[in-house]
């Protein structure tokens, strides 16, 4: 840990990633020996007399710079008493808030999963899986967004997710960091619409239905116990031959919107509707 004394004659921008960078391994370190038990306020020796007294006095440091904001002095003034507490929640409040503060102020945007993240694998085995609930993924070209939708998979449920042929590599780098784990529990294939069709929806009656526009309002949507979600393009929406072959089956589900772009994004429309479709399940179980 930096000596104090080193930190103050650092340029400002440099003192604050230092100062960062050692409340951002703190952070891990209490995340990594979090309490098992579910009270949150189990206290937590972590750190020694020595590491509070540095991060005190690291705090005093940043709340005598005065091109803080008001509201980041408040933050500042505050974490003293937090860091008085041995708690785990005052604690990782503490140093979590201060962290982002300094790096935002050094000009670094936090992502997704830049935020601690101590759960390790994930488990299959603890997924709650709606049998039959499954989606289409067709040429999701983002990997952030097929990321994204992953985790929404799994977070409602989903139990097979399948891509179409142009749809961007779950392994991709950016797609797993935003997927974080859930790629590696959720099953997913590739399958062209084509063979999807011939080999899944016309052999066992597989009811299917897209998420595009100009189809029936999601609240007046009647979604089926098992089915397929077809979620199409980023830039051109699910394809004619898709849209056919939901329309000779159930059809359209259309999310209102009511702002002037009157459009959602890909992976935020596709959470949109499986919460609603999950609901309507749960709700009929």
């Amino acid at each position: 840990m930096i000596p104090l004394y080193k930190l103050e004659k650092l340029p400002r921008t440099q003192k604050l990633r230092k100062i960062a960078k050692v409340f951002s391994m703190a952070e891990n370190r209490l995340c990594a020996a979090k309490p098992q038990a579910a009270s949150s306020e189990k206290s937590v020796k972590i750190f020694s007399i020595e590491e509070i007294i540095f991060f005190n006095d690291a705090v005093k440091l940043l709340a005598g710079d005065p091109l803080f904001s008001h509201n980041a002095q408040n933050v500042f003034n505050e974490a003293s008493q937090l860091f008085a507490k041995d708690d785990f929640i005052s604690l990782r409040r503490a140093l979590n808030i201060i962290k982002h503060i300094l790096l935002s102020e050094t000009g670094k945007s936090q992502a997704d999963w830049d935020f601690t993240n101590n759960e390790g694998k994930l488990d299959p085995k603890k997924r709650q899986v709606i049998e039959g609930m499954q989606v289409y993924l067709e040429d999701i070209r983002s990997p952030f967004n097929i990321g994204a939708m992953f985790r929404t998979a799994e977070s409602f449920g989903v139990e097979k997710i399948i891509l179409s042929p142009f749809c961007a590599d779950p392994r991709h780098t950016r797609a797993e960091r935003t997927a974080m784990g859930c790629i590696d529990i959720v099953p997913w294939e590739r399958c062209e619409l084509r063979s999807l069709e011939l080999e899944g929806l016309s052999a066992n009656s597989v009811l299917i239905f897209a998420l595009e526009t100009g189809g029936t309002p999601l609240g007046e949507f009647k979604f089926p116990r098992r089915g397929i979600l077809i979620a199409g393009s980023e830039e051109l929406g699910v394809s004619p031959q898709a849209l056919a072959a939901a329309d000779a089956s159930l059809g359209r589900v259309s999310i209102p919107c009511y702002g002037t772009k009157a459009s959602l994004n890909v992976s935020v429309a596709f959470g949109i509707a499986l919460q609603a479709w999950h609901s309507k399940i749960a709700h009929e179980s």
